[in-house]
């Protein structure tokens, strides 16, 4: 039973892996798109940050739609939306229509960053449920480590020459035009996603919202016993017997507070500088003294760190629980950006030193807000509203993204990079705030219980 829900979270965290990939993979192509078409730093932003509009639009559109229809469906249309946009760039014969495409790509990647953490926390016992959606944000790190070694080596074979002797559109698209072939191959993981999962079942919780029962109670007992799906099917009704106010009960009743603490870590994440270096972090390497070569490979090692101590979220939320290894991590996320901002104002060059704090930023940010915020704003939001009340706090990432996507480049002209990461240093303060003195802990409690403590609390 344990193998079986496990095998759910996995497939429901490809979502995830694209998420991190389409992410990620932009990073390679920044400098041959904007040479190709000659874009200035504010254009040079809409490129990056176009797709992070597409995700505040595809998080309206899950949020609107998941209650109705179900997480299975929200997924299955994110799936379709990450293979259009691959293909459609590929074949993009002008910059608007590049961009178009990327939009596209970006309300995949809206719908599978609320959805995918959302059918996980409603499919995972309570017991395991922060280490099952924490798989959530372990694929978004292996969809950016893996773009960034497809960049890597779509890079060293545009200037090999084993495709010399091959067709024109092979040449245009590996060798003149390699970026085409780097925002191309998400065709491949997004296929093996949709794939996947129609084998899935639908989200018994959603199941139970929706009155059938029977249906919630037969896919429970894959992976909890009889007794025990009984027992979460009659909390799940108890749940729903309760008079509901709707939206009012997110922003003025209840569940006011949870609203609040999910929009605000989720805005905080991200101009915490975390996507600064995961779009901007060849240029920003380039500006420490790196080579290009030498910035793409640190990319790669950026994301074996980021990888590697998300397994430790994995490890320990379960055990340690939410709060401890938010705070922790956010205090160690402000001095390594503070130090890393030290080295720019104080001119030291020396590429050892900013690559380690740079990777310790990214270690801190690995272990605590990008798994755990995930987690959270999966299990604090009641039932009826769930899918709406987070695709709100969803909305609220993407528009901290797509600031950041958009600012970056002026900021690092303008402000400096050391003024650039002291800003992001900057934003972290209150995230310690609220993570240590309004965010309850919800670790080994079922939804249920979650619900009824925003209700209790109240």
């Amino acid at each position: 039973m344990k193998n079986k829900v496990t095998f759910l979270a996995m497939i429901a965290a490809l979502g995830g892996f694209l998420f991190g990939y389409d992410t990620a993979i932009i990073s390679g192509t920044i400098g041959f798109v904007k040479s190709q078409f000659d874009l200035n730093t504010v254009m040079e932003g809409w490129y990056v940050s176009s797709a992070l509009v597409g995700t505040i639009l595809g998080v309206v559109v899950a949020g609107l739609l998941s209650d109705r229809y179900g997480r299975k469906n929200m997924l299955l249309m994110s799936a379709i939306l990450f293979a259009l946009s691959a293909v459609g760039c590929v074949i993009s014969v002008s910059f608007k229509g590049l961009v178009i495409y990327r939009l596209i790509g970006g309300i995949g990647v809206g719908v599978a960053s609320m959805i995918s953490p959302l059918y996980i926390s409603e499919v995972a016992p309570a017991k395991s449920r922060g280490r099952l959606v924490s798989l959530y944000q372990l694929a978004i790190t292996l969809g950016i480590l893996t773009a960034y070694f497809v960049n890597a080596y779509l890079l060293s074979l545009s200037t090999s020459e084993y495709l010399e002797s091959r067709t024109m559109a092979i040449k245009k698209i590996f060798i003149d035009e390699v970026w085409r072939a780097m925002l191309g191959s998400e065709t491949i993981p997004a296929f093996i996603f949709l794939l996947l999962l129609f084998g899935i079942p639908k989200s018994p919780r959603w199941l139970a919202m929706k009155g059938r029962h029977a249906e919630a109670k037969n896919i429970m007992v894959r992976f909890l016993t009889s007794m025990e799906a009984d027992r979460e099917i009659r909390n799940i009704e108890e749940i729903l017997s309760k008079k509901s106010n709707g939206f009012k009960s997110l922003s003025s009743g209840p569940f006011s507070l949870a609203m609040i603490i999910g929009i605000s870590l989720a805005l905080l994440s991200q101009v915490s500088g975390i996507n600064a270096i995961i779009y901007y972090g060849p240029k920003i390497l380039e500006e420490g003294g790196f080579e290009l070569s030498e910035a793409l490979g640190s990319q790669v090692l950026i994301g074996f760190v980021n990888v590697i101590f998300t397994f430790l979220a994995l490890w320990k939320i379960d055990a340690m629980g939410r709060k401890p290894l938010l705070i922790y991590g956010i205090l160690g996320m402000m001095v390594s950006l503070i130090f890393v901002g030290s080295l720019f104002f104080l001119q030291v060059n020396n590429n050892y030193l900013l690559m380690i704090f740079i990777l310790t930023f990214l270690a801190c940010f690995s272990f605590s807000f990008g798994p755990v915020l995930w987690v959270l704003l999966s299990e604090i939001y009641p039932l009826k509203v769930r899918g709406a009340a987070m695709s709100i706090a969803t909305m609220a990432v993407w528009v901290g993204a797509t600031f950041v996507g958009q600012m970056t480049p002026w900021l690092l002209e303008n402000l400096k990079p050391y003024g650039t990461f002291w800003l992001f240093a900057a934003f972290l303060v209150p995230a310690i705030f609220i993570s240590a003195k309004l965010l309850p802990e919800t670790k080994g409690k079922t939804l249920e219980n979650i619900e009824k403590y925003w209700l209790n609390r109240n």
